[in-house]
């Protein structure tokens, strides 16, 4: 007869009904210590009408030295991990592009004859620019649209800082009487302004610091506007230049009613015409169209009626009504010389705009 303690066909037997069959489903003491479930017993179940299970308080993390050190060694694993990435692979953070400096031409256009007078509606009506659009009006921005690396905001955005350029520098009244120049400056990236101040405190013929380069300027103790209406017309245009550079081009003709700045009785019809043409080329990062700013990186001027042998880097210097060019051409060039070339440009003004 089997002993009480063993399985009905002996120890160890594999096979059968005994408890062996059922070895794989016994769950152990830590796997009950860790069940999130508890049933209650019939007792507490007709006593508090409970639901049969109820759910465990959640297990605290043990707390100690041993999870003190372990926490300390993750900490000093990360921070190591993190200067080993930084010594192999260093930040750099993205070098600013130095803004180029301002490369200016300046030419004076000198008329063939006498310069005519009269009153500005008169004078006006019969120029090119009778059809010019006023002021600021006639700066007009072109259709925008993104490019590869600028969105149409951003493109609209250079289009118009550079407007406010040419506003600020063409059309502001005391900025073309030499009283101001803080409007222009405002607009420009830190990075010429050096350049700019020396062009405006000491302009020189040199190719970058000449005043009229960056701005129209008349010399307030001859000239005066004869009239506050100046007539515009030209073209704005965009490009990218490069992944972080836009590029604007302008292209206008501004033309001005000046007669001579005299404190007695004027005299009637001594107004004149006076015509500026600028060609500017603007260059935008992505801080500059943040900061609303720009660089001007070329100026072509042309401005008449003037003397061909006139200094006009410190301000345009207009012919004005019954005035004329002397007839001789300008200033001498020496070919055998060295350094920078000093050869004088000059141009003849056409009767269509005189």
């Amino acid at each position: 007869m089997a002993d009480r303690g063993e399985p009905p066909k002996g120890p160890g037997n594999p096979a059968g009904g005994g408890e062996d069959e059922y070895r794989s489903l016994v769950f152990d003491e830590s796997f009950v210590r860790a069940a999130r479930l508890r049933e209650f017993s019939a007792q507490e179940r007709i006593q508090d009408h409970a639901p049969a299970v109820r759910s465990l308080p959640p297990r605290r993390w043990r707390t100690g030295p041993r999870a003190a050190v372990v926490l300390v060694l993750l900490i000093a694993l990360a921070f190591g991990a993190a200067v080993f990435m930084g010594l192999s692979r260093p930040y750099r953070a993205p070098t600013a592009r130095p803004a180029e400096p301002l490369r200016s031409t300046v030419i004076p256009l000198a008329p063939r004859g006498v310069v005519p007078g009269g009153t500005p509606a008169t004078l006006l009506a019969r120029s090119p620019a009778a059809h010019f659009e006023t002021g600021a009006d006639g700066i007009n921005l072109p259709p925008v649209g993104r490019t590869d690396n600028f969105s149409e905001s951003q493109v609209r955005a250079a289009l118009v800082t550079a407007k406010d350029y040419l506003a600020a520098s063409s059309l502001d009244p005391d900025v073309l009487t030499g009283v101001a120049v803080r409007p222009v400056e405002m607009l420009l990236d830190p990075a010429q302004t050096v350049q700019f101040e020396r062009s405006m405190d000491k302009p020189r013929d040199d190719g970058q610091h000449a005043a009229t380069g960056w701005l129209v300027r008349f010399d307030p103790a001859k000239v005066a506007l004869a009239a506050p209406d100046i007539k515009v017309k030209g073209t704005l245009d965009y490009r990218e230049e490069g992944a972080n550079t836009l590029e604007v081009t302008s292209d206008h003709t501004f033309t001005y009613t000046l007669r001579p700045a005299t404190t007695g009785p004027r005299q009637t019809g001594d107004a004149s015409l006076f015509t500026v043409r600028r060609e500017l080329t603007f260059r935008f990062d992505q801080e500059d169209l943040r900061l609303h700013r720009l660089e001007v990186r070329t100026s072509y001027v042309q401005a008449g009626p003037q003397a061909c042998p006139a200094d006009t880097t410190g301000a345009l210097r207009p012919l004005l009504a019954g005035q004329h060019a002397a007839f001789r051409g300008p200033a001498g060039t020496d070919p055998y010389a060295t350094g920078r070339s000093a050869a004088a440009l000059c141009g003849t003004l056409s009767f269509s705009s005189r």
